[in-house]
């Protein structure tokens, strides 16, 4: 199934299929079926349950994400969480890998890519199903027959506004972009332009009604492990 993001979301027992349609010059990615129970959601190493898709449907409440505790120097609006730009904020272990991982997104270069992931203290969630060899499913992941494509979602998630969330508490991490944990109602103007640059608006108008960021993000541990980059499929 080839489309920028298509997600067949079953959630406790109520299935909601969300298609998103491509503009002109949209990139396009291979999502699976999968089936999400919020319950089930890890609470240490993974993925935070606050990022797995609860989806009440069009017209439902929208979820607000956690603010965490955040890092000054940022943006924030009301209590939605700080949005960071400056990696100098980040801790050296954090650093160290955003820029390995955009090193390697930027350079094409799935060697180095896999070199990155394999020096991962675990292996990191590339799909909330099986995944098999990493590098082999990033690239079956991709709209293109070489698999650069998805370099290209690694390399512009990751030179976006990031935030630090449930800091001080072992699900503390580092997250790319900031949209995953960004109450989607409070974006302004200028942070839609922002996010454009990673979906269409199409997109957006899906995600916006029901309350929840579905395309890629990046979470890295404080201790500088990559726990996911993975889409809310």
């Amino acid at each position: 199934m080839i489309v920028r993001l298509r997600c067949l979301l079953v959630v406790a027992g109520v299935a909601i299929a969300g298609s998103f349609a491509c503009a002109a010059n949209a990139k396009t990615v291979k999502t699976d079926t999968i089936t999400v129970n919020p319950a089930q959601a890890p609470d240490g190493p993974g993925i935070p349950a606050s990022d797995v898709p609860s989806l009440t449907g069009p017209g439902g409440q929208v979820a607000e994400p956690s603010a965490g505790d955040g890092v000054p120097g940022g943006l924030s609006h009301g209590d939605a969480p700080e949005v960071l730009y400056d990696l100098s904020r980040l801790p050296p272990p954090v650093a160290r890998m955003h820029a390995q991982m955009l090193e390697a997104a930027e350079g094409a270069d799935f060697n180095r890519l896999r070199m990155v992931l394999e020096s991962n203290e675990m292996p990191p969630t590339l799909s909330l199903t099986e995944s098999g060899d990493p590098i082999q499913f990033l690239k079956d992941s991709s709209g293109d027959p070489d698999g650069l494509e998805i370099l290209g979602i690694l390399a512009d998630t990751l030179s976006a506004g990031f935030i630090h969330v449930d800091a001080g508490t072992p699900q503390e991490m580092y997250i790319w972009p900031y949209f995953a944990r960004y109450p989607l109602h409070r974006l302004t103007p200028q942070q839609k332009v922002e996010m454009y640059r990673l979906i269409t608006s199409a997109d957006f108008a899906e995600m916006e009604a029901y309350g929840v960021w579905l395309f890629y993000r990046v979470g890295i541990g404080k201790d500088g492990t990559l726990h996911y980059f993975v889409a809310g499929e």
